[in-house]
């Protein structure tokens, strides 16, 4: 929950002068910024997406906002399950599901977030609790709606910390989810997006997106300071070569 219009403007300013090209970058502006940011890059290389949104298409759900509401306003990406929704709201694997499936319905990527807490990492239950989570997704879900996903690995423990999964502890969750999602769909799981989101910076994107399952970032704080966010794509963009 952070922005104003002034910042939005300063930020994306910033980011459409520099050259974006090599690796795609998605913002994800809060509900009230989205027109404002979607009309500020249209016309660029960056694109943009939504935090959250409802599993509802539409009806009496005060508060929520369909998925196609968002693609009205140009969103093509949108986040389900990120770790905030599900420790601060209270959100189930097969309510991020649901909403994925809503995100597909509409034309959207879902971006489809899974991790583990600090407990759950050090009582060794880290691939018990995130293979639950991708199993989840699967079944709800299905092929229709995997083909267009992207995951991201957010270890709870690492997001607003300073902690930083390294990256042979990256690669080892990001190659599980891999091989949990080919038990469903090898062709699918091969071509698969998973992006690493736990205190990404310019210092530690280049040996993260280094490793060979890490397909890029999804940025916390840092997307907030251009500078930083750029840093971080240019990373990305060299990974990708």
């Amino acid at each position: 929950m952070n922005g104003s219009r002034a910042s939005n403007e300063a930020l994306l300013e910033q980011l459409k002068a520099a050259d974006v090209s090599g690796a795609g970058m998605v913002v994800f502006p809060p509900f009230p910024y989205l027109q404002q940011c979607a009309d500020m890059v249209a016309g660029s290389g960056l694109r943009i997406g939504a935090q959250d949104l409802s599993e509802f298409e539409s009806g009496a759900y005060t508060g929520d906002v369909s998925g196609g509401m968002l693609v009205e306003l140009g969103c093509g990406y949108v986040l389900v399950g990120h770790s905030e929704r599900r420790t601060l709201h209270g959100e189930m694997s097969e309510e991020v599901a649901r909403k994925a499936v809503s995100a597909h319905r509409a034309g959207m990527v879902p971006v489809v977030c899974v991790g583990e807490t600090r407990a759950e990492r050090e009582s060794g239950r880290t691939e018990a609790v995130i293979g639950s989570q991708v199993d989840v997704f699967l079944s709800v879900a299905g092929r229709e709606v995997l083909a267009s996903a992207v995951f991201a690995y957010e270890p709870v423990w690492a997001i607003g910390t300073g902690l930083t999964a390294s990256p042979e502890q990256a690669q080892e969750v990001h190659a599980f989810i891999r091989a949990r999602v080919a038990a469903l769909d090898a062709a699918r799981a091969s071509t698969l997006q998973i992006l690493y989101g736990g205190s990404v910076k310019g210092a530690n994107a280049a040996t993260l997106f280094a490793m060979p399952d890490v397909d890029g970032g999804l940025v916390g704080g840092a997307s907030l300071v251009a500078k930083e966010f750029l840093e971080i794509h240019r990373a990305a963009a060299l990974a990708s070569r």
